[in-house]
């Protein structure tokens, strides 16, 4: 009795683990099944839902929903992303904040394929995915030309791709949201335009502590700081560069 006891115990443990981060290997094998979603149907089940929550909050902020541009700026160290809005030619508010429900990684650009690195940097997203496999999820264009003519000076031929926004709250080098989160956010990208839309990724809030260069990052990453920290006081217009 205790050893069937014991089975299943550990057959419920796998099969929470197979769930949990085998989703890239068993979520296509159900989608061919239950059949895929388009980016219209997720829309038209998220899109509505997700407008009448945000809308308070666009309206408190005074910029419109949807906005004219919007800003997703990621704290690797406090696991936060804050999203920030703008009417057309004004200067950009702070509408909410989530947390990220999981990340990997330090401090400290991605460099390679595989080593569970967050980018860090200025990006864009380039395609919504309605069928994730992590509930939904928004590309980044990484390695963007910054990070790639970095990885070609230094001779890294793979500096990884695929990173992106997505639900669940696992995470291999993407930003896992979790699923209530992903929808507005998703919802809000598309109803803004990914063209309107800029992700900055920064290992820490510049606007309460210095972008330090971690020991033994590359060379260039004081300059990629200076550039995070240059484009987040574009967004948020308050900020001041901390000096030693």
């Amino acid at each position: 009795m205790k050893k069937i006891y014991i089975t299943v115990i550990l057959i419920l443990v796998c099969s929470f683990f197979f769930y949990q981060y085998g989703r890239g290997v068993w979520h296509p094998l159900v989608s061919k099944f239950t059949g895929k979603q388009t980016l219209a149907e997720v829309i038209t089940s998220y899109g509505e839902v997700s407008g009448e929550e945000l809308s308070p909050l666009f309206t408190k902020a005074g910029v419109n929903y949807p906005p004219s541009e919007l800003a997703l700026v990621a704290f690797k160290d406090t696991n936060v992303l804050e999203v920030w809005a703008a009417n057309e030619g004004a200067d950009k508010a702070l509408i909410k904040s989530y947390p990220i429900k999981a990340a990997s990684g330090r401090p400290g650009p991605k460099l390679r394929e595989g080593d569970r690195q967050v980018p860090e940097g200025i990006y864009k997203i380039i395609a919504f995915n309605p069928n994730s496999s992590y509930h939904l999820s928004m590309k980044l264009n990484y390695p963007n030309a910054y990070d790639l003519m970095h990885a070609k000076t230094e001779g890294r031929e793979q500096p990884g791709t695929n990173i992106f926004i997505h639900g669940r709250a696992v995470s291999i080098g993407c930003l896992a949201m979790g699923d209530p989160a992903i929808e507005q956010l998703f919802s809000l990208v598309h109803a803004t335009g990914r063209e309107n839309t800029t992700v900055l990724i920064s290992p820490t809030d510049p606007s309460k502590n210095m972008l330090v260069v971690p020991e033994g990052a590359s060379i260039w990453t004081s300059d990629l700081y200076t550039k995070i920290d240059e484009y987040y006081g574009i967004i948020n217009t308050k900020h001041k560069k901390l000096e030693n």
